[in-house]
């Protein structure tokens, strides 16, 4: 989960050394934080949040697989 959560947000920014998720959480329920450049933020979140419900909706489909819960926290 947290590599695919790696790979949405490097894919999408300027400063793509500065992605970093920390994985948080048990087996069936997992806590992804997003951590990304100050100049980048806008473009992970989008206009009205657009592009980070997209993300959100990605990272449960997912985890859906797995019989897991997943959320995604952009800091």
């Amino acid at each position: 989960m947290k590599e695919l959560l790696e790979y949405i947000a490097r894919s999408l920014v300027d400063y793509p050394d500065d992605v970093k998720v920390e994985q948080k959480g048990s087996e069936d329920s997992i806590v992804l934080e997003l951590h990304v450049n100050e100049s980048d933020m806008g473009k992970v979140i989008g206009k009205q949040g657009r592009i980070a419900k997209s993300i959100r909706s990605v990272m449960k489909a997912a985890a859906s697989k797995n019989n897991v819960k997943v959320s995604v926290d952009i800091v």
